[in-house]
C-alpha cells in the first residue's frame, strides 16, 4: 500500500470561504473546515478573533469584513499560539494584541519550531509565506479574564481562560448579551481535533464542562460549520467530548498492556475513523493527537516540541 500524502501536503483545493452574520455586529467566517475567524463590533471600534497564518490570508478576511463595516480594529484576540492562527496578524493593524499569560509563554518557548512545522503541514494555508513579518507578540494578556466594554448598548466581550485543552493557554470570547461563544480550538463542529499540543484529561472533563456551563445558543468552534442552537451546541461539545475519550480508551489499553505506539494509532484510528474519519484533517491529525496522549500516559505532562523533523518522523513511523 502506498503512504499517504504527508500531513495536509496535498490537499490543495481551494476552500469556500463564508462569512456569516450571528447577530447585530456579530461576524464569523467559516471554509469548509479550514480555519474558522470572528469579529465583534463595538461602538466604534472591531474585535477580531483570530488571524489567519499570513497577512495575506487575513487581508481577503478583512475584505469580506468591510463589505459590512469600517470601524477600525482596536483588539485582536489570539486563541493560542498556532501559527495558522497568529501570523497573519499584521495585515489587522490592530492597536492591542491580546491572549492568554500562557500563550506569550509558548510563543517564546516554541514559536519559531510551531512555524516550520504547520508551514510543512498544511502549506496552502500559508498563502504568500514571505509577507509574514515574523512572529506574532501579546501586546496585552491576562490570566483568568478579561472583559471588553464594547459601548452603547452593545454590552461587552468577556475573554476567558477555562482550563488546559487544545494547548495550555486557550481562550474563549463569549458574548453573553447574544449567548454567543467563539470557542478556537476547544470545540471543533464536524471537524477532526488535533490534539499534538493537548491535555486530554483536563481538556475533556472539567476544560470542556466548563465551556458548556455558559450555555451559549450559537458557537464557532475552530473548524467546521457554525453551531446554532443549544441542541447544535452541546451537540459540539459533546462531539469533541467523545473523540478525546475515545482516544483515551483506545490509547489507554494498548499503553497498559505494554504495545507500541504503532499499535495504539492504529487501535485508535478503527475506533474513530467509522464517526469521524470524513471530517476534514482527520487523517493529517492523528499521528500527532496519538502520540502526544501516548506521551501523556507515560507521564510526560507538557507537549514535547514538534519541529518539522519531529513531524515526519512521527507521520513515517504511525502513516507510512
Amino acid at each position: 500500500m502506498a503512504a499517504k500524502p504527508f500531513a495536509s501536503s496535498a490537499d490543495l483545493g481551494v476552500k469556500e470561504q463564508t462569512l456569516e452574520v450571528l447577530a447585530d455586529g456579530v461576524y464569523a467566517l467559516t471554509a469548509e473546515g479550514d480555519p474558522n475567524l470572528g469579529a465583534v463590533e463595538g461602538e466604534d471600534f472591531l474585535v477580531c478573533f483570530e488571524a489567519l497564518a499570513t497577512p495575506v490570508a487575513a487581508r481577503r478576511w478583512l475584505a469580506k469584513l468591510r463589505e459590512h463595516t469600517d470601524k477600525p480594529v482596536r483588539y485582536l484576540v489570539l486563541s493560542h499560539y498556532h501559527a495558522v492562527r497568529v501570523l497573519g496578524a499584521s495585515a489587522f493593524d490592530a492597536e492591542v494584541v491580546v491572549s492568554s499569560e500562557q500563550t506569550r509563554h509558548l510563543i517564546e518557548e516554541r514559536g519559531r519550531q510551531d512555524w516550520g512545522s504547520e508551514y510543512g503541514r498544511m502549506p496552502r494555508l500559508f498563502e504568500e509565506p514571505e509577507s509574514i513579518p515574523g512572529l506574532t507578540w501579546p501586546t496585552m494578556t491576562f490570566r483568568d479574564r478579561l472583559t471588553i466594554e464594547l459601548g452603547g448598548d452593545r454590552g461587552e466581550l468577556v475573554l476567558g481562560f477555562l482550563g488546559r485543552g487544545h494547548t495550555e493557554g486557550d481562550i474563549v470570547a463569549w458574548l453573553p448579551e447574544h449567548e454567543i461563544l467563539f470557542a478556537g480550538d476547544l470545540v471543533e463542529s464536524q471537524a477532526a481535533l488535533y490534539t499534538g499540543d493537548a491535555f486530554h484529561f483536563d481538556w475533556a472533563a472539567g476544560t470542556l464542562d466548563r465551556v458548556k456551563a455558559l450555555g451559549a445558543r450559537q458557537l464557532v468552534g475552530g473548524r467546521g460549520r457554525i453551531a446554532r442552537g443549544r441542541d447544535e451546541v452541546d451537540a459540539a461539545i459533546e462531539q469533541t467530548r467523545d473523540f478525546l475519550l475515545t482516544m483515551q480508551r483506545t490509547v489507554g489499553e494498548v499503553h497498559r498492556a505494554g504495545g507500541t505506539l504503532r499499535q495504539a494509532f492504529e487501535a485508535t484510528h478503527t475506533a474513530l475513523a467509522p464517526r469521524y474519519g470524513a471530517w476534514p484533517i482527520f487523517e493529517h491529525c492523528l499521528p500527532f493527537d496519538v502520540s502526544r496522549l501516548w506521551d501523556e500516559f507515560s507521564g510526560i505532562e507538557r507537549p514535547v516540541i514538534w519541529t518539522a523533523e519531529r513531524d515526519r518522523a512521527v507521520w513515517d513511523q504511525l502513516q507510512g
